[in-house]
């Protein structure tokens, strides 16, 4: 990795308006940095196994799952503006600190997935970290489109990425992505200054098709299925949705398909995952609906934090055609 840019980090998230400044100027950098501890953490867990526990959800947590809560949650507890705080390994929303009150400015709530895609990690795949940044001391009952401020998209790969997009009521948002060494926010990389989807006509087109068995249950998505390929997209499918998600953005075109079927129910849990994907993808100029309604992911909030749906993000026109090919 080069030397690190002379410019600060906060300046990148600037835009004409200089509105939220904690969030630029500190917590974003904070997360970032855990996201480099992750990272670093990852690269040295060369046994990935059981911890022995499973979150609320009843699902096993593996040691790096644990390893990355503790992580992320170290470092939140470093922000004195994150009021409450909640996880996929522990997902109720809970005080940050001992004192609940607060003399800050801003104030935040936090809802990430600490290790999405934990269970392709053995056969050393990409897998990532999904943070979603809300405004105020909760995200739930909240329409987020308007509350969740901010994401990132942690990817450990062969090197250590994050994507980040900012989008606050009085300021144009911006989406930008970073390389992390092991010196977290004091060496890094701008690797690309405004992510953004292309416009057609595109050179390559790529899919990435989720859930792939739930295609022999549900003749819609066999049928775009079929279409894709005959129509030579490039297949693109890790098994992990931080990567496949962040492929298109850095290829600049792509979409995604998580569908809902009788079957096949969804799993993708709103708060946790879809609301920061769908934030980030619509910031590079996309858009992310549900596969069941064809509404905008963002236009429907949450009551609990276990609410769960499917996804169908990418390049406006194909996400458009799926929608019409499925009837929404």
């Amino acid at each position: 990795m080069s030397e690190p840019t002379a410019k600060p980090f906060h300046t990148w998230c600037q835009t004409s308006h200089t509105s939220h400044p904690i969030l630029r100027q500190s917590l974003i950098p904070t997360l970032l940095t855990s996201i480099s501890q992750i990272g670093t953490a990852l690269r040295t867990s060369h046994h990935v196994s059981l911890a022995g526990t499973s979150n609320p959800f009843g699902d096993d947590q593996l040691n790096v799952d644990v390893t990355a809560e503790t992580i992320i949650r170290a470092a939140l507890a470093k922000c004195p503006s994150v009021i409450t705080a909640s996880s996929e390994e522990d997902p109720q929303e809970c005080p940050v600190h001992k004192d609940s009150s607060t003399n800050q400015s801003e104030a935040y709530t936090v809802a990430f997935d600490p290790l999405d895609g934990s269970s392709i990690i053995a056969p050393n795949w990409s897998v990532g970290t999904i943070i979603g940044i809300w405004e105020g001391r909760t995200a739930l009952s909240r329409l987020p489109s308007e509350k969740q401020v901010a994401a990132i998209l942690g990817v450990y790969g062969p090197r250590t990425t994050a994507i980040v997009a900012i989008r606050t009521p009085d300021a144009e948002p911006v989406c930008f992505e970073v390389g992390l060494s092991d010196e977290g926010m004091q060496s890094y990389e701008m690797i690309r200054e405004s992510v953004r989807l292309a416009s057609p006509p595109f050179k390559t087109r790529y899919f990435a098709p989720a859930n792939l068995r739930a295609a022999a249950d549900d003749e819609r998505y066999m049928n775009l299925v079929a279409h894709f390929i005959q129509s030579k997209y490039a297949l693109r499918y890790s098994g992990g949705l931080v990567p496949d998600v962040v492929h298109a953005l850095v290829k600049g075109h792509g979409v995604y398909l998580s569908p809902v079927t009788k079957q096949s129910k969804a799993k993708l849990r709103k708060l946790f995952e879809l609301f920061p994907i769908a934030l980030i993808v619509e910031a590079a100029g996309g858009r992310a609906i549900d596969p069941c309604s064809g509404n905008d992911t963002l236009s429907v909030g949450v009551e609990e934090c276990d609410e769960r749906g499917g996804l169908i993000c990418g390049n406006v026109e194909d996400v458009e055609y799926v929608k019409r090919e499925l009837g929404l």
